[in-house]
């Protein structure tokens, strides 16, 4: 067998190592910067916050479309209200004989149901939804004219 220099199969491994050194050192220098720029935003934010602390901060109430309130909808079939519990999520549909039906309320949640031997009768049941103001009045006007009907959402 002839003799040779041995195979050194290393070397381009430590120049992988050396590039990855360098990206963790900048990446850490990074996020010191980072680090460094976040405590002065929130130095300044805590100066601003105790200077007006004897006065709590103002909150707002939503706008009036916004605010949910409790709405009782008469659902024509009383056996679907049957399989609704509270805090389900359901769509109204309002059928009327003259036209197509269309959703009333999208994603309503369920807030009461009747007693499964009470408030149950021919003419529907009785259900209370959680839904925004301007909800309420639509569920309230198509009530009025049209049958209302409940989809599982």
């Amino acid at each position: 067998m002839p003799s040779f220099p041995p195979l050194r199969v290393g070397r381009g491994g430590d120049r992988l190592r050396r590039a990855v050194r360098r990206r963790r050192r900048a990446a850490s220098a990074g996020l010191a910067v980072l680090a460094a720029a976040l405590a002065v935003v929130g130095g300044t934010e805590a100066a601003q916050a105790s200077r007006g602390a004897g006065a709590p901060p103002e909150v707002k109430p939503p706008p009036a479309a916004m605010r949910w309130v409790s709405a009782p909808v008469r659902i024509a079939d009383a056996a679907t209200v049957r399989l609704l519990r509270p805090g389900d999520r359901v769509d109204v549909v309002a059928a009327e004989r003259a036209g197509p039906p269309r959703v009333v309320a999208a994603g309503a949640r369920v807030a009461e149901v009747p007693d499964p031997e009470k408030g149950v009768g021919d003419a529907g049941a009785l259900v209370v939804l959680s839904v925004p103001r301007d909800t309420a009045r639509a569920l309230v006007g198509a009530g009025a004219v049209a049958r209302l009907a409940v989809t599982l959402c």
